[in-house]
């Protein structure tokens, strides 16, 4: 019985922390992909890209650290080093999607370019999720994790041998 609500709990705790990832990486990634486009009006897209990725990297990785993850702290640079590491990744995937996109044509235009960077973003994002609920936050869970069992099975409430020791 334990075990099938400790699934059932991991499985809501998973649904849940990827509704939040979602919520808050995906409101940063867009408001990003907006500031991309913005910045590279003035300078290349491949350097605006990298820029606002280095920006919403550190604001994400706050976001899930507080939010999405239950740390309920700020992320330690420990954290921000190994997001920076995913990061880096889904900039590369992100770059990679838009030069494949102006190899096949030359001026693809505000809209497709954003429905192309926002495709190859979500892809990559839903690596970051596992690669940050796995590695980047998975000690602090396990923490948290162990705490909540050991008050579990700590409980105040007098079991059937108390009371029969107790009469």
């Amino acid at each position: 019985m334990e075990t099938v609500q400790s699934g059932k709990r991991t499985a809501t705790g998973a649904l849940t922390a990827f509704t939040r990832f979602v919520v808050c990486g995906g409101g940063v990634g867009v408001a990003s992909s907006f500031a991309v486009a913005g910045l590279a009006s003035w300078i290349p897209w491949i350097l605006a890209n990298a820029l606002i990725t280095a920006g919403s990297t550190l604001l994400a990785t706050e976001l899930h650290a507080r939010f999405t993850f239950g740390a309920g702290g700020r992320a330690t640079w420990r954290q921000h080093a190994q997001s920076a590491g995913s990061a880096v990744a889904a900039y590369g995937v992100t770059c990679a999607a838009v030069l494949v996109l102006r190899q096949l044509d030359a001026s693809p235009g505000a809209v497709r370019e954003q429905v192309v960077y926002l495709s190859a973003s979500a892809l990559a994002g839903v690596a970051r999720f596992a690669v940050l609920r796995l590695v980047v936050f998975a000690q602090h869970r396990s923490k948290a994790a162990s705490a909540v069992h050991t008050v579990r099975t700590h409980r105040t409430v007098p079991t059937a041998a108390d009371l029969c020791r107790a009469a």
